[in-house]
C-alpha cells in the first residue's frame, strides 16, 4: 500500500482537495487549524491501493505549533512513501518555502497548484510547466473547490512516484560544509540517516527544527553535532555579524523563490484599482464597523434559526413525533399485547426522551448551515482580525477567537483547535475559557425555554446567552492572563483566505457532518440515557412503575434541589436534569420530558410554565450555559493540558461562575415589576 502525505499551508485548499481525491466527508473550513488531527482516506481510483494522509496545515517544517510538530513527526516516523504538496497559486511566493523543504526530504513529491482561478482573477498567470522544471517535480494546476484539474491529478497519483530528478538548492560553502559534516556524523539508528534524507535532517538541524534537534541530540552522545553547529554559527557570524544558520538558509531560499517568481513561473497582467476583496475588507474589518457587522450577521443567523426557518420546521417535526408517530406506536404496542412496563418504557422513556431532543434537529441544522456558509465564504477569518483589537486588551490575540468560534459547533474540537496558538500561556487560557461558548446541545435547551417564557423574542434571548458567554470569557481572560505562566503579549499573524461563493456541495457536507454528530448522540447516548432515566424514575425499593415523585430519580434530584434553591429552580426535576446534563447537555431535555411525564412538546412546555418563572427560566439557561462542561469536553481538556490540576480548575471555576450568574439573575428578576 502506498501512503501519500498531503501537506500545505493553512487555507491553501488542502482539506478540500482531500475530500475530492478520497470522497471523504471531512469538513472544509477557512481558518487555520481546522484540521487538528491527521485524516486518512483511500484514493478514488480503481485498482490503486493508496492512502492519503491529511496532515495539519503548516507553513514550515520547522514547527512553531503543535499541529506543525505533529506533521513533522509524521514525516519522520510514519511509513510515508510520497508527498502531495498543495500550493496556493494566488500566494505562490509564500507557499514555495514549504515546497522547498518538502523537496529536500528526498521523498517523491507532486505539487498541486491550487486556486489557479483566484490567481487569474488577481491578474496572475502561472506556467506550471516552467515551475515543474525549476523544482524538478510534477506540477499540476487544479481548482479543488470545483474539481477542475483533479481527475488529471488523481491519474498522476495513481501512476506511481519517482524520486525527485536530482534537484538540490545550494546554500553556500559554509552551510554546505556543515551539512556534509552533519551527514557524516549522524548517529546510527536515527530516522532518515542515509542519502538525500540525511541532507534534509542536517538542514533542519541547522535551521533550528526543535523536533529534529531533540531527537538527534539525544542520539548523539558525543556531542559532535552540537560542536558542528557552534562552529558553523561562528563562521557565519565572522563573515557577517548577526548572521545565524536559520537566517542564512532562509535568505538562500528566498533568493531562489524570487528567481522562480520573476523569471520562470509567473507573469503579471495589468490590473488597475483596488481589488474588490480589499474594498470589502476595509469595511468588514474596519475599526468602527467590524464588530457591529459581526453582531448583525450573528443576529440574522439566530433569526433564521428560531423565527424564520428553524422554529417552524421544529414545530412541524414535533407535530409528527407527538402525533402520528406516538399514536402509531401506542396502537402497535396495544395490538401486540405489550405489558404496561414495555409500553411505559417505549412511550414514556424512549419516545419522550429521544423525541424531545430530535424535535430540535431542524434548528441545529439551520444554525450549522449558516455557520458553514459564513466560514466557507471567507468571512470567519476576518472575525479574528476584528476581535484582535479587543483580544490585545485581555492578553490574547484574535487567533484565540478561532477556537471559540469552533466551540459554537462543539466544545471538543474547539479545545483541540487551540493547538494552533503558539504561546503556551495563551493556549492554556483559551482552553480554560472555551467551555463558556454555547454549543448546539445547549442551544436545544435554550430554544425550548425561550419558546415557553419569551415567545416572539426567542432570537434576542438566545443571542444574549451567547453574548454572555463571550463577555464572561473576555473578562476572565484578563484575569487568567495575570497568573497563567507564559501568557505574554503576542501579535496576530493570520491568513485571510479569498472570498468564495459557497458551493451547495460544500455547504451540505459541512452542515451534515456537524449535524450528524447531534443525531448520532440522540440515537446512542441520549437513547441509552433516556432508558436509564426512565428506569430510575419508575422504580424504587418497593417495585416498578411507581409514582415518579417516589422513585430513585426523585431521591437523587432531591439531594441536589436544596443547592439550587437560591437560584429559583430548587426542584428535584431541575436537579435531576442538570445532573444528567453533565454527561451530555442534550440529556437535560430528555430528562425533563421523562420527569414531567410529557407525551409531546406542548405537554412539556405547559409543565415548565408551571414550574419556572421567567426570571428562574433565564437563570436556569444561564446556569446551563456556564456550569460544569460535558464529560467529553472535560476529558479533552485533560488530554490537551496534560494536567489534572488545570482540568479541575476548569470544572470548579465554571460551576462557581454558573452559581454567581444564576443568583444575580434571580436578584435582578425579583426587583422587576410583576415578579
Amino acid at each position: 500500500m502506498t501512503v501519500i502525505a498531503l501537506a500545505g499551508n493553512p487555507n491553501a485548499g488542502k482539506t478540500s482537495l482531500f475530500n475530492v481525491l478520497t470522497g471523504s466527508w471531512e469538513y472544509v473550513g477557512n481558518w487555520p487549524g481546522v484540521t487538528v488531527e491527521k485524516k486518512v482516506g483511500a484514493l478514488r481510483t480503481e485498482g490503486a491501493n493508496s492512502r492519503l494522509v491529511d496532515l495539519p496545515g503548516l507553513y514550515s517544517l520547522s514547527p512553531l505549533t503543535g499541529d506543525e510538530e505533529a506533521a513533522v513527526r509524521c514525516l519522520l516516523h510514519d511509513p510515508v512513501d510520497a508527498v502531495l504538496n498543495v500550493v496556493d497559486a494566488s500566494r505562490l511566493r509564500r507557499s514555495l518555502h514549504l515546497t522547498i523543504q518538502l523537496a529536500e526530504t528526498g521523498l517523491p513529491l507532486v505539487v498541486a497548484l491550487n486556486m489557479v482561478d483566484v490567481a487569474r482573477r488577481r491578474g496572475w498567470r502561472i506556467d506550471a510547466g516552467k515551475l515543474s522544471a525549476c523544482l524538478g517535480v510534477p506540477v499540476l494546476p487544479v481548482v479543488a473547490r470545483t474539481g477542475e484539474g483533479c481527475p488529471e491529478l488523481l491519474a498522476r497519483l495513481s501512476a506511481g512516484f519517482r524520486p525527485p530528478a536530482g534537484w538540490r538548492l545550494h546554500y553556500g560553502s559554509v552551510l554546505e560544509d556543515a551539512v556534509r559534516r552533519i551527514c557524516e556524523s549522524l548517529p546510527a539508528g536515527v530516522p532518515w540517516r542515509d542519502g538525500r534524507s540525511g541532507r534534509w535532517l542536517a538542514l533542519q538541524y541547522l535551521e533550528g527544527n526543535r523536533v529534529v534537534r531533540d531527537e538527534l541530540d539525544r542520539a548523539d552522545a558525543s556531542g559532535a553535532l552540537k560542536a558542528i553547529l557552534r562552529e558553523t554559527e561562528a563562521r557565519l557570524a565572522a563573515a557577517e555579524p548577526g548572521l545565524a544558520p536559520d537566517r542564512a538558509i532562509r535568505r538562500r531560499r528566498e533568493a531562489f523563490i524570487d528567481r522562480i517568481v520573476r523569471e520562470c513561473a509567473v507573469t503579471r497582467a495589468d490590473v488597475s484599482g483596488v481589488p474588490p476583496a480589499e474594498r470589502v475588507d476595509r469595511i468588514v474589518t474596519g475599526k468602527w464597523l467590524g464588530i457591529p457587522i459581526f453582531l448583525l450577521v450573528m443576529g440574522l443567523v439566530f433569526k433564521f434559526t428560531f423565527d424564520w426557518l428553524g422554529g417552524p420546521l421544529s414545530g412541524w417535526l414535533d407535530a409528527i413525533l407527538s402525533g402520528p408517530v406516538t399514536d402509531g406506536l401506542a396502537r402497535l404496542l396495544a395490538a401486540s399485547g405489550a405489558s404496561p412496563f414495555i409500553r411505559s418504557l417505549v412511550l414514556d422513556g424512549i419516545v419522550a426522551g429521544v423525541g424531545g431532543v430530535l424535535v430540535f434537529v431542524p434548528q441545529i441544522f439551520v444554525l450549522f448551515a449558516f455557520l458553514t456558509l459564513i466560514e466557507d465564504s471567507g468571512y470567519m477569518a476576518r472575525v479574528a482580525v476584528v476581535m484582535d483589537r479587543l483580544a490585545e486588551t485581555i492578553g490574547l490575540t484574535g487567533k484565540a477567537f478561532i477556537p471559540f468560534i469552533i466551540g459554537f459547533g462543539c466544545n471538543v474540537p474547539g479545545v483541540m483547535a487551540a493547538r494552533t496558538i503558539e504561546q503556551p500561556g495563551q493556549r492554556l487560557v483559551t482552553v480554560l475559557l472555551l467551555p463558556l461558548m454555547s454549543c448546539p446541545a445547549r442551544l436545544a435547551v435554550f430554544s425550548l425555554f425561550a419558546g415557553v417564557f419569551f415567545p416572539g423574542r426567542e432570537a434576542p434571548v438566545v443571542l444574549s446567552l451567547y453574548v454572555l458567554g463571550i463577555a464572561l470569557a473576555i473578562v476572565l481572560a484578563k484575569a487568567f492572563s495575570r497568573f497563567v505562566p507564559g501568557c505574554g503579549p503576542a501579535s496576530l499573524i493570520i491568513e485571510l483566505p479569498p472570498y468564495h461563493l459557497p458551493q451547495w456541495r460544500t455547504l451540505w457536507r459541512g452542515t451534515w457532518e456537524k449535524g450528524r454528530e447531534f443525531i448520532v448522540k440522540a440515537g446512542t447516548y441520549i437513547f441509552g440515557g433516556s432508558v436509564l432515566i426512565w428506569l430510575l424514575g419508575s422504580v424504587n425499593r418497593s417495585g416498578v412503575l411507581v409514582p415518579m415523585e417516589e422513585s430513585f430519580l426523585a431521591g437523587i434530584g432531591g439531594l441536589i434541589a436544596p443547592l439550587l434553591e437560591p437560584f429559583g429552580f430548587g426542584t428535584w426535576q431541575a436537579g435531576a436534569a442538570l445532573l444528567t446534563g453533565f454527561f451530555a447537555k442534550e440529556a437535560v431535555i430528555s430528562t425533563m420530558n421523562i420527569v414531567y411525564g410529557s407525551p409531546d412538546g406542548a405537554g412539556l412546555q405547559a409543565a415548565l410554565a408551571s414550574a419556572f418563572t421567567p426570571a428562574a427560566a433565564f437563570g436556569f439557561m444561564a446556569f446551563l450555559l456556564l456550569y460544569v462542561p460535558c464529560l467529553a469536553t472535560v476529558a479533552t481538556i485533560r488530554r490537551e493540558t496534560r494536567s489534572a490540576g488545570w482540568t479541575w480548575f476548569a470544572v470548579g471555576y465554571s460551576l462557581a461562575l454558573a452559581c454567581a450568574a444564576a443568583f444575580a439573575i434571580r436578584l435582578v428578576g425579583g426587583l422587576l415589576p410583576g415578579s
